[in-house]
Formats: structure tokens, C-alpha cells, sequence
């Protein structure tokens, strides 16, 4: 299969949730615990596939999962994620703070959205971005294959976006999750890798 790319004025490289209180030590989930090394190390995988994107003229985006804070200062929080990770607290994932933005090795994104539930198009400004932009095509990378990535990606494939996932660039919180997850989205998405990505942005921008 070839694995390129026809236009990268019209294709957008998706980080999904690689933000700081998910994956740097000191963030809420480093805090809590629930540390996986697969996660940690997607920020230098995939610098060089950013750094293609950005050379070629497509645009980066990142999602940002969110708490929303009430007016006592604490965060709302559904109750299947406080039952999985209790140790959430005010402060976490709030947006602007430190927390909830995307991690430095990786930075700057052209679009930041912010997502309060497992897919990006839920309740965002994403899919109306990606339509003003002229956007056809997404490469997704992110956390976690399972949840935020699978479902962002099937939202892409129901609104007429080709969709492409980077098998490599993308990780969950045990190996067999994420091979499980890849494998249900070859119906809906290209499955290429962080090195094939890498050379069709740059075959693209020269």
C-alpha cells in the first residue's frame, strides 16, 4: 500500500490528549499512579513526525481533556472516571493550567480543542475548525488507543473525514488494549506507522 499524502494544506496531524497531567511525573495521573511506559514514551516517537507536519504546511492539532470546575472549585467529574481514578482533585485538567496543556516536547499546536468526554467532536469547536481550515484528511496519534483516540477517529469517519492512525504513535494502558483497538479500526482508518507518516509529510512538503 502506498502511504502518502495528496495535499498537506488539507491534512491535519491530531495529537490526541498528550498533555502534561496525563503523562509528565509531576501531572495528575503521574500523582495518582497510573503511569504506563507505552504513554510516556509517544512524546519522542513522535517528534519527528511533528516537526515533518509542520515543515510541510499541515496544521497541528491537539485535544485537550477537560474538567469543568464548579463554582466551589471543584471539578465534575462522571462517575465511571472517579471510580477509576479517585485520586482526581481541583486543579486537574483545568483549562489554561499547566495540567491540561499539551506536553513541551511537542508543542506549539496550530488548533487546541478542548474535549470533556472520550471523543473530540462531542460538544467542541473541532469538526467546525477542521471545515473553516479545509481539512479532509486526520493522522491521529495520541492516548488512548482505546478510549479519546478510537472514538475521535469514528466521529472523523462518520462526518466524511479520511482517517488515518498511527499504529506506533498511539498507546493504552496494556499492550493487548491497544492491538485490540488498532485492529478494530482498520474498517475506518488507515493503520500506517510513525516512520510511514513521517516520510509522506516529508515527501509531501519537498
Amino acid at each position: 500500500m502506498s502511504h502518502g499524502i495528496a495535499d498537506p494544506k488539507h491534512t491535519a496531524l491530531v495529537l490526541v490528549d498528550l498533555q502534561n497531567d496525563f503523562i509528565h511525573p509531576d501531572g495528575a495521573y503521574g500523582r495518582g499512579g497510573a503511569k504506563v511506559a507505552q504513554i510516556a514514551a509517544l512524546p519522542a516517537r513522535l517528534t519527528p513526525v511533528v516537526q515533518a507536519a509542520r515543515s510541510a504546511g499541515s496544521p497541528v492539532m491537539s485535544t485537550h481533556f477537560t474538567l469543568v470546575h464548579g463554582p466551589d472549585g471543584e471539578p465534575y467529574i462522571s462517575e465511571h472516571l472517579l471510580k477509576i481514578r479517585p485520586f482526581l482533585r481541583a486543579g486537574d485538567f483545568v483549562a489554561g493550567g499547566w495540567g491540561h496543556d499539551l506536553v513541551d516536547e511537542l508543542k506549539p499546536s496550530t488548533f487546541k480543542i478542548e474535549k470533556v468526554a472520550f471523543s473530540a467532536f462531542y460538544m467542541s469547536r473541532m469538526e467546525w475548525v477542521l471545515r473553516r481550515a479545509g481539512i479532509e484528511t486526520l493522522v491521529f496519534a495520541g492516548i488512548v488507543t482505546n478510549g479519546g483516540v478510537a472514538s475521535t477517529v469514528r466521529d472523523a469517519h462518520v462526518r466524511d473525514f479520511h482517517a488515518v492512525v498511527l499504529a506506533d504513535g498511539c498507546a493504552a494502558f496494556t499492550p493487548e488494549i491497544h492491538d485490540t483497538a488498532i485492529a478494530a479500526l482498520r474498517p475506518v482508518a488507515e493503520i500506517w506507522s510513525v516512520d510511514q507518516a513521517t516520510a509522506a509529510f516529508e515527501a509531501a512538503g519537498s
